[in-house]
């Protein structure tokens, strides 16, 4: 059987991207893209048989019984979000309770980077978001749209920047106070003086939150088409196999460059940065499969709930396909 794959060339899928894992009676034609790309077609013409899909874009989807996938545990973007946080040094924001009221720009309010950051400031800060004015547009290009129709309280004001602007240069020229994004607004990344990061100390930050939460924030899941599922039951358990087993093999060979003699990678403390993150999250700290993820993904839901983007809170069991709760994944 030939199933077509989309997803970004992450180092813990390239073994299912080049055929080092293979997926036994299946043959996969893989198309790499960047996820933005991918996800403005697998909400709406879902031409793949086989998509990474936003976490929270499918939960909005699938909460209302719209998505044309369903997901499987197989977390292949994940990311702390502390570091995504910047500010105009000249609004008074010096802490997180400071944005209140504030004029925040977002690339897409339902964005899943989005949602893990406003579920950050109100559960570690005590930051009420929804007091936040939102604009939403491209942080460095301008024309961004979001990818769903949002149905949100009236109190919650969002609004689009004009196409020809860019939450960097409004950042800069003082219209917006702070920007929550993905990617670093090119003002940062330049050196221009007047934006900083909120959190100063990023990985301090992140390492004291995954120390008491558990959490490393879910980004992405792989979806199968529903009609894939019917038709083929057994299809769900293969993939998950083979993803876990891709997984693995990237886990050893990571570990291999980590302690290696010769560097392999132009990072110069690549060793160091390995051992610290093992010594604080175990040697499988990217782990799939529902059992060592609770937390994150009980976040997740409760988060699209909260903030309006989800009708109902979801479950875990909603969320994905489990043969009789049995096949553990």
């Amino acid at each position: 059987m030939k199933l077509t794959l989309t997803c970004w060339n992450y180092d813990r899928v390239q073994p299912l991207l080049d055929g080092s894992i293979k997926i036994p009676g299946i043959e996969l034609d893989c198309k790499i893209s960047y996820p933005s790309k991918i996800f403005s077609k697998a909400f709406t013409e879902a031409p793949f048989d086989i998509s990474e899909l936003s976490a929270s874009s499918y939960i909005m989807q699938h909460a209302k019984g719209e998505c044309a996938y369903i997901a499987l545990p197989i977390f292949v973007s994940r990311a702390f979000r502390h570091g995504g946080f910047y500010i105009n040094t000249h609004k008074g924001i010096s802490e997180p309770i400071d944005l209140e009221g504030k004029r925040v720009g977002v690339p897409e309010y339902q964005m899943t980077m989005a949602l893990w950051a406003r579920g950050l400031l109100a559960d570690e800060y005590g930051v009420n978001t929804e007091t936040l004015i939102y604009r939403t547009g491209g942080t460095n290009a301008p024309g961004r749209k979001e990818r769903l129709v949002l149905t949100l309280p009236d109190h919650i004001d969002i609004n689009p920047i004009s196409e020809s602007q860019t939450l960097n240069s409004l950042l800069v020229s003082g219209e917006l106070d702070a920007v929550i994004a993905p990617s670093p607004p090119l003002a940062f990344t330049d050196g221009v003086p007047e934006v900083q990061r909120l959190f100063p100390e990023v990985k301090s930050a992140e390492q004291d939150y995954f120390r008491r939460t558990g959490i490393f924030p879910i980004m992405h899941v792989i979806g199968v088409r529903h009609s894939l599922v019917e038709n083929y039951p057994w299809l769900p358990l293969a993939l998950f196999d083979a993803f876990e087993a891709a997984r693995k093999l990237t886990e050893v060979r990571l570990k291999t460059t980590a302690t290696a003699s010769a560097n392999r990678i132009q990072i110069p403390w690549l060793g160091n940065e390995w051992e610290e993150t093992v010594a604080l999250m175990g040697e499988s700290f990217w782990t799939y499969g529902v059992d060592q993820n609770e937390a994150a993904l009980t976040a997740l839901c409760r988060y699209a709930f909260e903030q309006h983007l989800a009708p109902k809170l979801l479950s875990i069991d909603d969320l994905f396909y489990r043969e009789d709760n049995s096949i553990g994944i």
